[in-house]
């Protein structure tokens, strides 16, 4: 897909319309349209607008909006914990899925975290079980790492529909990050 994309930081006005994004992308029957759907893992939202406000506020937090014209399209949560930048939420509207914004949000979120801070590592935190989702986050320099933490539980968002949730660190150094 050719997409005129603009990548930047999002703001307040935008979280109506990322809340939607994310969540289509995550969970429901919306979320099957795309290839990265945990509908049949997990029931209920994938976040909300107190969410998405709260990590705008902090300081070492940035919330990318991807957008074609006025329309978001994609989305990436980074978060600063020491020197690593912890990458999540990473959304492309479903029916866009596999066309390359998510290959190009993910170079755009990894080039944004090193202009603003300096850090030695990227990580994520991947449902093991995900194959394919970890196959292409190997294909963009991220490995695994073999630590593993439970899966979060926040009963007013969602809820699992498996037993057993957990989730795998990935990590990518920044030295192994084509310039």
């Amino acid at each position: 897909m050719d997409f005129d994309l603009q990548f930047a930081p999002a703001c307040l006005d935008d979280v109506p319309a990322l809340v939607e994004l994310i969540n289509s992308a995550y969970r429901g029957e919306s979320s099957r349209a795309g290839w990265t759907t945990e509908a049949d893992l997990l029931d209920g939202k994938r976040t909300d607008a107190a969410e998405l406000s709260g990590l705008l506020k902090r300081t070492d937090s940035l919330l990318i909006a991807c957008k074609a014209g006025a329309v978001a399209v994609g989305s990436v949560h980074l978060q600063r914990v020491d020197a690593d930048v912890h990458i999540g939420m990473l959304a492309v509207s479903p029916p866009l899925q596999g066309g390359g914004i998510g290959k190009r949000l993910l170079h755009a979120a990894e080039t944004q975290a090193q202009n603003l801070w300096p850090l030695q590592r990227f990580l994520m935190f991947v449902i093991p079980c995900r194959s394919e989702l970890i196959d292409y986050y190997r294909r963009r320099g991220y490995r695994a790492t073999g630590t593993f933490k439970p899966f979060p539980v926040q009963p007013q968002l969602w809820r699992a529909k498996v037993e057993g949730l957990s989730l795998e660190m990935l990590e990518k150094t920044v030295a192994d990050r084509p310039g």
